[in-house]
């Protein structure tokens, strides 16, 4: 069914791709080009109305807006890091809700850390999400809304966005296939498949179905190298091993010819000793991919602590030297609780 047919009067329009709004406009004796402009809209020039839209007819604009609004999520918090010049975004959904994002500027780049859930349900022990648990999924237009928003704070044009906020991206999935793919539409957002990342625990069969509905790029929350230590602080590994995930990723890697990048939090004690480094090697050599170890940002509270910088450096040589490409990642944000794991909203 197409999605038109189900759109309640009023729905945010960002909800519709381009082929269902250019059906919608069709059905209602609108040009169909009205949908390119829209988008044009929408997505490059990130208007909040369709009054503004000033290339559009007049009757279609009015058209439009007895059916729809043109949704924006109200920015209610930012929050500035002194350290790396980094700004968190407490975003204000319809229900009165709230979702975090990380605006994170880089040598050449910009990023923004983007969330899919209102909490989540994967229990990771590392991340203050969990402590939420689910409270819903969001919409494609609350995802893209995040995006959209932080742009309109922001001078310079955001390049990268790192799916890798509050929620477990693929346990959202239809939403976030839908978000992504409007992102690097041509017509739409326009950012590069390589320009961005959507993270996951390790649900594996969406793994797979990942690597078939988009070319953007995967990365696995790995944080532990065998069964047991994975199973300590990342329950999801009950319903997926860990060699059922690596399986789907060595798949993921065969369809879009994107390499995984293996996101691995340095816990103190938990996943940092010599027999870490040796497991973590033989998984890498699995298949094509990277590897960041992101030492563990703690919070009020949490069970765990941030490895000695010489353990740290340990492991990287280790990788280093049997000729993997591996980058330690100090998360920005740490001062405004907007690091990673740091996410959480009351």
């Amino acid at each position: 069914m197409l999605l038109w047919l189900w759109v309640c009067p009023m729905d945010d329009i960002l909800e519709l791709g381009l082929i269902d709004l250019e059906t919608w406009c069709l059905a209602r004796g609108l040009k169909k080009f009205t949908a390119t402009q829209v988008f044009q809209w929408l997505y490059q020039k990130k208007v909040t109305s369709f009054a503004e839209m000033t290339n559009v007819a007049k009757q279609a604009r009015a058209v439009l807006s007895e059916h729809f609004i043109v949704g924006h999520l109200e920015i209610t918090e930012r929050y500035h890091s002194t350290q790396d010049g980094s700004t968190k975004f407490l975003m204000k959904l319809v229900d009165g809700r709230t979702v975090e994002s990380v605006l994170m500027p880089q040598k050449g780049r910009l990023t923004l850390c983007v969330s899919s859930q209102v909490g989540c349900a994967m229990g990771c022990t590392f991340c203050k999400t969990a402590e939420m648990k689910l409270v819903r999924n969001l919409t494609t237009a609350e995802i893209l809304g995040q995006l959209i928003g932080a742009q309109r704070e922001s001078e310079q044009r955001i390049s990268n966005v790192v799916m890798m906020g509050m929620g477990e991206p693929l346990h959202n999935y239809e939403a976030v296939i839908q978000a992504v793919n409007r992102m690097t539409d041509p017509k739409a957002l326009q950012m590069s498949n390589r320009k961005v990342t959507v993270s996951t625990v390790g649900l594996a069969p969406e793994i797979e179905r990942f690597g078939l509905d988009t070319r953007v790029k995967l990365a696995l929350s790995l944080n532990a190298t065998h069964e047991a230590g994975r199973l300590e602080v990342m329950p999801v590994t009950r319903k997926y091993p860990l060699d059922e995930v690596l399986a789907a990723c060595k798949k993921y890697t065969t369809l879009t010819k994107h390499r995984v990048t293996l996101e691995y939090v340095m816990m103190a004690g938990v996943n940092d000793t010599p027999e870490d480094h040796k497991r973590l090697a033989r998984i890498a050599s699995v298949f094509p991919c990277k590897i960041n170890l992101i030492p563990y940002n703690p919070f009020p509270g949490s069970p765990y602590q941030r490895p000695a910088e010489s353990s740290i450096m340990d492991f990287h040589k280790y990788l280093a030297d049997r000729h993997f490409q591996v980058n330690i990642r100090y998360s920005k944000g740490l001062d405004i609780m907007g690091a990673c794991g740091q996410l959480a909203t009351r």
